[in-house]
């Protein structure tokens, strides 16, 4: 990729990627710490040049505003090749950027949805990609990745996706006539068989199709405001 813009916006740090294998497919996990030298004029800009609001085009249970160019396009160049070897993507795909949100997550849990209590997937896409990059300093809740209990399955594609969601019906009825909540750990539903520790300055990249949730503390973690809530930078992307 090449950037048309001189100023970066964030300088990258030079990268000593983990890649840590979850699950029994030994899905790549790519965690980066210390991802750039100073991420202050970024949170900055959530501060005070931003407006969020309420994402109606997601289940997400929050508030998003969009990211800087600059800084998608700094984020992009630093990571892409390395996105490339690990996940061992055709090179006949090119990247294309999906969406770049900053995220704020402020639903109480009185107020969540059903599909907004089990883990989710972005897309059955197997070349699609979240990068997310926590902003603020904790503490706050990790990220968790999950296994439905009753398929065994960890990632959704075009394959599993209706045998997915028949099987998960049931607790999507279940959480309608309970109190909802976030999942935060197993249940008889869904296994959380890692976690990714929430860490200002690191960075997580991973298939949009693993089935994933935030596992939110509602002490820490239910706040609107970019100084102190859990402020995260999401850029999702796709190879086609």
């Amino acid at each position: 990729m090449s950037s048309q813009a001189t100023q970066p916006l964030i300088q990258v740090n030079p990268i000593a990627p983990q890649v840590q294998l979850i699950g029994q497919q030994q899905t790549p996990v790519i965690v980066m710490d210390n991802f750039a030298g100073d991420i202050s004029e970024l949170i900055d800009i959530a501060l005070n040049d931003s407006q969020f609001n309420q994402d109606k085009s997601s289940f997400y249970p929050g508030q998003r505003t969009a990211l800087p160019r600059q800084y998608i396009i700094d984020v992009l160049n630093a990571v892409f090749q390395l996105i490339y070897d690990v996940y061992r993507i055709p090179t006949t795909r090119r990247l294309k950027p999906q969406q770049g949100v900053f995220s704020l997550i402020d639903t109480k849990e009185k107020d969540l949805l059903p599909l907004q209590c089990l883990p989710h997937f972005d897309t059955p896409n197997p070349y699609y990609f979240a990068i997310l990059h926590y902003l603020n300093d904790g503490p706050h809740g990790d990220t968790g990745f999950f296994r439905h209990n009753a398929s065994g399955f960890e990632r959704i594609n075009n394959d599993n996706i209706d045998s997915y969601f028949t099987q998960a019906q049931p607790f999507v009825d279940q959480i309608t006539q309970s109190n909802p909540r976030y999942c935060v750990t197993s249940n008889e539903h869904y296994s959380l068989y890692h976690r990714v520790a929430y860490r200002p300055n690191r960075v997580v990249i991973y298939p949009g199709n693993l089935l994933h949730s935030t596992l939110v503390n509602p002490d820490t973690d239910i706040d609107a405001n970019p100084q102190t809530g859990r402020l995260t930078a999401n850029i999702f992307i796709n190879f086609q």
